[in-house]
């Protein structure tokens, strides 16, 4: 992973920056991934679901992948995504050698409809373009993402249903994959 990666300003239409999360955001940050996934009905047990556990460990996802935030100028986090630049990380979960993965996109309630996660999203897409023979980035999502499904399509990710997987008994994911 290069460090001293800076991604991309956001667009001129925005009034938010994306950068690495710095230290001092990790809790936040998971209480918003936290927040995002129990409010969006995005988990199989609701407030049982061991997966929080996970969205709420930033610091571990912070040491073994790229986490950037969405942050207004007065430091307000609104969001957060994980990057992961290859299947060589803990964190690819479908990703292959010639890929980049990105999980745990999630927008603070406060932030949505200011096209936070398009922003982070698109900063992923900028990050695996600049991966040497990186050649799609890919995701999983849970059907019921309804909105980040749609923001993928707009986006011009293509369903990848061979690629179809579950975690879990009974959890579907849904894979996506962008050519880059």
């Amino acid at each position: 992973m290069d460090a001293t990666w800076t991604p991309p300003a956001a667009p001129s239409t925005t009034d938010f920056a994306i950068r690495p999360v710095r230290p001092a955001e990790h809790r936040a940050l998971g209480e918003i991934s936290a927040r995002a996934y129990l409010d969006g009905g995005l988990l199989q047990y609701g407030a049982d679901d061991p997966y929080l556990d996970l969205l709420r460990d930033v610091p571990r996802r912070a040491a073994e992948a790229e986490v950037l935030v969405a942050v207004d100028p007065d430091g307000t986090l609104l969001g957060g995504v994980t990057f992961v630049p290859s299947d060589g990380s803990p964190w690819a979960d479908i990703a292959g050698p010639d890929e980049a993965e990105f999980r745990v996109l999630a927008v603070s309630g406060a932030a949505r409809g200011r096209g936070v996660g398009e922003a982070l999203v698109r900063a992923c897409a900028d990050r695996a373009r600049a991966v040497d023979g990186c050649a799609r980035l890919v995701l999983s999502v849970v059907p019921q993402a309804r909105g980040a499904r749609r923001l993928y399509d707009r986006m011009g990710f293509a369903r990848a249903p061979q690629r179809d997987w579950e975690p879990l008994p009974g959890l579907p994911l849904l894979a996506y994959e962008l050519t880059l």
